[in-house]
């Protein structure tokens, strides 16, 4: 029997004092500090962390980003991190994280990103290992069989406020 798919659970930690701010709420930077966190831990089970910069001088940038903040956090509460592997090829990946309440569950926040690998002598793309580029894409056909939440994708904008000749 094959094993349900499931977003990969590979970071957790509670909001901090200094990522509170003046609203009572963490500030919009700390989501994404934690969401990089969440991406660190990632990298790290796929071996694209902070050693394989250590050891190959190479490493891997984000190139594009979109959050969505759906609901506040204070501090002290817990957050759990679900992260999907939605695509990758022998330089990229695209990731999705959600950010929930690590008690109560409810989604509090959600992080898409695009990563390139690159080479740091040259701080150009360069092509991943074929360990790594497979390692991304086994977990990423993993995770195509997992729902797409609904901020996949999305872009931001105003009705009626596109660029002439977009839909």
């Amino acid at each position: 029997m094959n094993a349900i798919p499931e977003p990969l659970r590979l970071h957790s930690e509670t909001v901090r004092p200094e990522w509170i701010d003046y609203n009572g709420h963490m500030n919009v930077a700390y989501y994404v500090l934690a969401f990089d966190h969440a991406t660190d831990a990632l990298l790290d089970r796929v071996g694209l962390g902070h050693a394989w910069l250590e050891a190959e001088n190479r490493s891997v940038f984000v190139v594009e980003a979109h959050v969505n903040y759906l609901r506040e956090v204070r501090e002290g509460d817990p957050l759990a991190f679900e992260t999907l592997v939605l695509g990758a090829d022998g330089k990229r990946f695209h990731l999705f994280h959600t950010m929930r309440h690590g008690t109560r569950g409810w989604i509090a926040a959600t992080n898409e990103l695009m990563l390139v690998h690159v080479d740091m002598r040259t701080r150009l793309s360069a092509p991943m290992t074929d360990d790594h580029a497979r390692a991304l894409a086994e977990l990423a056909a993993l995770h195509a069989g997992v729902a797409r939440p609904p901020q996949v994708g999305r872009s931001i904008g105003l009705p009626g406020n596109r660029a002439p000749g977009q839909a």
